[in-house]
Formats: C-alpha cells, sequence, structure tokens
C-alpha cells in the first residue's frame, strides 16, 4: 500500500476516508496489517503530506490512531490531549488540516477506562492538570442517568462521561470553529466521534 499523493486525496469523499478508518480498524481487530513499505513512504512524502483524516484522540498509550487504524506515513493527522478535550490549539490544527491538507475526515475519538475522565470525576486538582480537567467538566454536567456515587470509583458513571465528553467535543468544534462548521455544511468534511474499546480493540463510530 503506497502513501496517499493530492490525486489520490482529492479524489476521495468524506465517506471514503470513513471507510478507510472503518477497514483499517478491521484490520487491526484480526491481526491483519496492510503490505506497507514505510521506507518508500518516507520517500513518497518526503516533498508533501495528504493525509485524508484528522483524528483528536487521548493521549493514552493505548490509543494510538495509527495503529488501531492501521493507517502509515502520511495518512491522517493525530492530534492527542488527554482526555480528547477541544482547546484552540486543537481547533487551529483540525483547520489546517481540512482547509489547507485537504483532509476530509474529523474523528473526535474517545476510549474506555480513561484516565483523564476518571480524574475529572474525581474532581482532581493539581497544577496545570486543573485546567484540563475543567474542560470535562461539562461531559459531567451532562451526565443525568446516574444519581449516585457520581464519582471516578463507578465504572458505569465514567463511561457514561466518557462518551458525552466526546459528544461535547464535537459542540465545541462546531460552535467554535466557523472554518469546519461551514465545511461540514457544504459536505466537505464528515465530523464524527467514536469511541475505542481498550479491551477488544474495537472502534464504534457515532453514526447516528
Amino acid at each position: 500500500m503506497k502513501a496517499h499523493d493530492k490525486k489520490s486525496q482529492a479524489s476521495l469523499t468524506p465517506l471514503d476516508a470513513l471507510e478507510f478508518l472503518k477497514e483499517g480498524n478491521s484490520r487491526f481487530l484480526n491481526n491483519l496489517r496492510a503490505n506497507r513499505n514505510l521506507l518508500q513512504m518516507v520517500n513518497d512524502t518526503s516533498e508533501g503530506q495528504w493525509p485524508f483524516a484528522v483524528i483528536l484522540s487521548c493521549i493514552d498509550s493505548r490509543t494510538s490512531a495509527e495503529l488501531i487504524f492501521d493507517q502509515g506515513l502520511g495518512d491522517i493527522f493525530s492530534v492527542r490531549v488527554a482526555g480528547n478535550v477541544v482547546n484552540e490549539d486543537v481547533l487551529g490544527s483540525m483547520e489546517y488540516a481540512v482547509k489547507y491538507a485537504g483532509s476530509k475526515l474529523v474523528v473526535v475519538l474517545g476510549h474506555t477506562k480513561c484516565g483523564a475522565v476518571t480524574s475529572a470525576c474525581n474532581q482532581v486538582k493539581d497544577g496545570n492538570i486543573t485546567a484540563l480537567m475543567h474542560k470535562i467538566k461539562p461531559a459531567i454536567a451532562m451526565e443525568k442517568t446516574v444519581t449516585q456515587h457520581r464519582d471516578g470509583n463507578n465504572a458505569i458513571f465514567v463511561e457514561k462521561v466518557a462518551e458525552l465528553n466526546v459528544t461535547h467535543a464535537l459542540y465545541e468544534i462546531r460552535e467554535r470553529s466557523p472554518i469546519i462548521s461551514e465545511m461540514e455544511k457544504e459536505g466537505k468534511v464528515i465530523v464524527i466521534g467514536a469511541t475505542y474499546d481498550v479491551e477488544s480493540g474495537k472502534v464504534d463510530f457515532y453514526e447516528d
């Protein structure tokens, strides 16, 4: 499998890009890898890059987007921050990806057993971590179904908050980025959430 070039990237639709990620995760789940010559991909991308997607994921060491979607050099932009939260730098990175680098897909990828979400549920305050936890608080407030033991010791509560944290990130992207919002309305990009299961390796997209 070769690296994407300008022509192959331009020929993709946003749905094609989404299907590439689904197929890649399927290969990952079945312990298969696309046949790639990574050194050749280094050469192919030495003069430029044409990633088809930008993925915001957590810094969790188990959630490398390139691995769980079986992608090679130059295929995706990977934006990583604890708790897959949105800030000005994340939005600027995404805007660059879709407007100037031609990416067709924006993914917010949360995951199960997220340490950042667990810490936020436990109201951890420590150094710069405090500001990071504050960005997850809206998802905690959005969760209305769990009425008791609303903390990091309640695994069900944590997973519900983690999913809502992805939903809130999608809202933030659309509200705070006129560039991405307009491109989505024009059908030039798809903005979608997903959750990675750290036990199974499966990614579930929020397609409804």
